[in-house]
C-alpha cells in the first residue's frame, strides 16, 4: 500500500487504518494483537489507531510490550490515540456517569499515560474525542497546542466532532486540526448530509471512516436497508470479481476516506485491503448510495 497524506498538515498513513475500538470483549488479547499487527503489516497497513479506554483501558498496553518485544520499529508505525469520552469502569471508581472531559487536566494526563503505556516518546496524532460543552476552549486549546509544542504529539486531530464544533475547536487553535474520525459506511451516509465530508474537505483533510463494515452488517444485516445493499454488492461484484466487503470498503475510497478497521477477523481484514486494487465506477457508487438512502429506515 502507497502511503498518502492525511491532508496538508497531516502526516503520510496507509491508505488503511486499523483501529482498536471493537476490543472490548477479545478474548487472549495480547496473542490476538500480536497476530492482527502482524497481519496489517503484511498487508501494508502501518498505522495504528488507539484510545485510552481500547479493549477495556489495555490495548495501548498490550500493543507497548509488543513494540518492546523489537520485532516492530516504532519509526516504521503510525500511531494514534484519543481521549474524551469517559464511562463507569472498575478501572476508575470515580466516573459515576457517561460523559465527556476535554478539560486541559484530562488531557494532559490522558496522553502522558498513552505514551508510558505504548512506549513511546509521542503519538504521531492524538484525536479529541467529542467536544465538552462545558470546559474551558481556552484551556483545552492551549494544552493541545502545549503538547505538540512538547513533541509529545505530532498532530491535532478530532472525533466525532459536528461541523460547528470543528469549527470552534478550531477557531480558538494556532495549529491545524488534520483529521476528523467519524463513523462512515454504506449504511451510515448521514455525513455527506450533515455537511462533515464538505467541512474535512475544506480543510484539505481526508476523514478517518469508522465502522467501515458497519459493524459486520454489511455481510449480515437483516434490515431491509443492509439486504438492499448487499443486493447490490453481491450484483457488483460479479462484474468486479470482488468479494462485497472489498467493494464496500472501495466506496468509502472512492470518497477519498480513510476506513478505519475494526475487526479482529483476519479474512474481514484482508476484504478492506483488498479495497485498494478496486477503481469503482462513477455510476456504480451511485447506484450503491441511491439504495442505501432509498432504503434508509
Amino acid at each position: 500500500m502507497q502511503k498518502i497524506y492525511m491532508g496538508d498538515a497531516g502526516p503520510k498513513v496507509s491508505p488503511a487504518v486499523y483501529g482498536f475500538y471493537r476490543w472490548d470483549g477479545v478474548k487472549d488479547a495480547a496473542g490476538v494483537l500480536k497476530k492482527t499487527v502482524q497481519l496489517c503489516l503484511e498487508l501494508g497497513i502501518n498505522t495504528f489507531e488507539h484510545g485510552d479506554s481500547y479493549g477495556n483501558y489495555k490495548c495501548e498496553e498490550l500493543f507497548g510490550d509488543l513494540l518492546k518485544q523489537g520485532e516492530i520499529k516504532r519509526q516504521d508505525i503510525i500511531l494514534f490515540s484519543k481521549c474524551g469520552l469517559r464511562t463507569p469502569h472498575a478501572l476508575n471508581p470515580e466516573i459515576r456517569v457517561k460523559h465527556y472531559d476535554t478539560s486541559a487536566t484530562h488531557i494532559t494526563k490522558s496522553v502522558e499515560s498513552s505514551l508510558k503505556k505504548l512506549g513511546t516518546d509521542y503519538l504521531d496524532i492524538f484525536l479529541l474525542d467529542k467536544l465538552d460543552p462545558i470546559s474551558n476552549l481556552e484551556e483545552t486549546a492551549l494544552a493541545l497546542e502545549k503538547l505538540k509544542d512538547s513533541g509529545k504529539i505530532k498532530s491535532i486531530g478530532v472525533a466525532n466532532f459536528s461541523v460547528f464544533q470543528h469549527q470552534l475547536l478550531a477557531s480558538y487553535l494556532t495549529k491545524p486540526i488534520v483529521t476528523n474520525h467519524i463513523e462512515l459506511n454504506l449504511l451510515s451516509t448521514q455525513a455527506l448530509d450533515n455537511g462533515q465530508i464538505d467541512y474535512i474537505k475544506q480543510r484539505y483533510m481526508r476523514p478517518l471512516a469508522y465502522a467501515p463494515l458497519a459493524e459486520g452488517r454489511i455481510e449480515g444485516g437483516t434490515d431491509l436497508q443492509a439486504i438492499k445493499v448487499r443486493e447490490k454488492l453481491e450484483e457488483l461484484s460479479i462484474k468486479y470479481n470482488a468479494n462485497i466487503e472489498s467493494l464496500a470498503v472501495a466506496w468509502l475510497v472512492k470518497l477519498g476516506a480513510l476506513p478505519l478497521i475494526g475487526t479482529t477477523n483476519e479474512q474481514r481484514i484482508r476484504n478492506a485491503a483488498d479495497a485498494f486494487k478496486i477503481e469503482l465506477d462513477h455510476q456504480d457508487w451511485y447506484e450503491l448510495y441511491n439504495v442505501s438512502i432509498e432504503n434508509h429506515a
